[in-house]
């Protein structure tokens, strides 16, 4: 096939997008991978490159059909959504928030319209986006883009090199936990896990399921969900012919898929899945107490669309100054890459 269409969201403004664009976009090997453009805004794009210190032009394209995928030159979809004389970095603000929701509705929209063969998002802040209008629809980034493709079973996954793992829940108190992990719901997470692991070209996936109380509750001592939902979800996918163990107790699973044992992780919330994956990916450099590399993607699977995303927040902290890494970035181009080219519709 061709190289594969790669939409690139901008991220907030006030935050680290522009500049890892630029940064990542300044890699000869990505233009060699796909054709990649920008959704966003033309000056703050043109600032991100500045910030950057990239030898970089910015082409501005109407539409996919006129980007031209020239190493050196940005092609960009420009919304024309900010006001730079307003624009302060590393803070909150309803004209950011606004703009990033309408850099993650057009890619959807050029998606959809199979313009472009996938989506990879920047950060944005939540605080922004609701300010900007959208947090009375859409709780973040990963539900606006379900609400915009009419999907209602969807889950985020995690990824660093061959560790990868999806969530049960997500964005919710710990509490309501208990009361979301249900039978169904653990399911449907195994069968996205596979057609995630499908879509990457994985043929045979081995999935691990993660209990929910410590020592997965040794047969009930410590709790009753592995008994109640876990346990008989697993026992159902068992019966689809899925590859599937569990419910692994928390603090060997995930040890065992970075050893190859599994192919992915089913967690039952945020945390749980998020600390092992973010250990691996985000190492910090003890002389200066700052982050030496911060890889690892963030994917939403079930989505009629591919997505990736980095797996950081707008690090308003670094904003403006020129320090951002790009590593996360340039990863999650990567795996819409690889997407693009493997994903099948294998279980619906």
């Amino acid at each position: 096939m061709d190289k594969p269409i790669i939409g690139i969201t901008m991220g907030d403004p006030a935050g680290i997008g522009p500049e890892i664009a630029a940064k990542a976009l300044s890699n000869r090997d990505i233009y060699e991978l796909c054709r990649p453009l920008v959704i966003g805004d033309k000056r703050a794009m043109e600032d991100g490159i500045r910030i950057a210190r990239k030898p970089l032009k910015v082409n501005v394209i109407k539409g996919v059909s006129e980007a031209k995928y020239d190493y050196g030159i940005i092609d960009l979809i420009d919304l024309n959504n900010i006001d730079m004389n307003k624009l302060q970095y590393g803070t909150i603000g309803e004209m950011t928030g606004k703009a990033v929701g309408e850099y993650i509705k057009k890619a959807v929209e050029l998606a959809m319209e199979k313009k472009i063969d996938a989506i990879v998002t920047n950060p944005i802040h939540k605080e922004s986006f609701k300010l900007g209008g959208w947090g009375k629809k859409y709780a973040g980034h990963t539900e606006m883009l379900a609400g915009l493709t009419n999907t209602t079973k969807y889950s985020m996954m995690l990824m660093h090199k061959d560790l990868r793992v999806v969530h049960v829940t997500t964005h919710i108190p710990l509490r309501d936990v208990c009361n979301s992990i249900k039978k169904e719901k653990i399911l449907d997470t195994i069968k996205i896990a596979y057609n995630g692991c499908k879509d990457l070209g994985i043929e045979n996936p081995k999935i691990g399921v993660a209990g929910f109380n410590p020592h997965a509750s040794d047969g009930g001592i410590m709790g009753c969900e592995e008994e109640k939902e876990i346990i008989p979800a697993i026992e159902e996918a068992k019966k689809l012919g899925f590859i599937v163990e569990g419910p692994i107790p928390p603090d060997t699973v995930f040890s065992k898929a970075k050893g190859g044992i599994y192919d992915i992780v089913v967690a039952m919330y945020h945390d749980q899945g998020h600390i092992p994956l973010k250990l691996c990916g985000f190492v910090m450099d003890e002389k200066t107490k700052t982050w030496d590399t911060v890889s690892g993607i963030n994917a939403t699977l079930g989505l009629p669309i591919i997505r990736t995303s980095v797996d950081h927040g707008t690090a308003f902290g670094k904003a403006g100054k020129g320090t951002a890494n790009a590593d996360s970035l340039i990863d999650a181009i990567h795996v819409a890459v690889k997407f693009a080219k493997n994903k099948k519709k294998v279980i619906k």
